[in-house]
């Protein structure tokens, strides 16, 4: 399987935030869709990626208040990306290895969307149970059952 397909079953919405917005402003939106992270994005082009876990950072520094922070003092300047033809089993290992969280998915300069490793673990499991499907049917018809 590959990212693509991932994006093609959970859709190409994009939420995103530039770097010059408040990170309060940006949790909100996260609050209110209900997801992780936000693809920081300035004149364009990806800039980086807030995710809940430099929020939290900011906020456990901060005394609990992230006041007037602004996205680009804690966001990450470099995250891991895929590209949409990349194996999601390749993307599994580099997720785990990077302790990843979220990968914005890039395709040269263009942002497609982002998976989460809840989505990489949903498509994986997905398909081990297809493959499971298909092998017992394989054996169930070779013993003539």
């Amino acid at each position: 399987m590959l990212v693509n397909e991932i994006l093609r079953i959970k859709g190409h919405t994009l939420f995103t935030t530039t770097p010059d917005g408040k990170v309060l402003d940006a949790v909100t939106v996260m609050a209110q869709h209900d997801i992780g992270s936000l693809v920081v994005m300035d004149r364009g082009r990806m800039a980086g990626l807030l995710t809940f876990a430099e929020v939290l950072k900011a906020m456990s520094e901060r005394g609990g208040t992230l006041g007037d922070l602004r996205v680009a003092d804690i966001c990450q300047r470099d995250p891991l990306t895929a590209t949409p033809h990349l194996d999601v089993m390749e993307l599994r290992r580099a997720m785990l290895e990077q302790h990843a969280r979220y990968v914005p998915v890039m395709e040269g300069t263009t942002l497609q969307g982002v998976v989460s490793f809840h989505d990489v673990a949903k498509a994986v499991l997905e398909e081990q149970s297809f493959e499971n499907r298909m092998l017992k049917s394989y054996i169930e018809d070779s013993r003539g059952v």
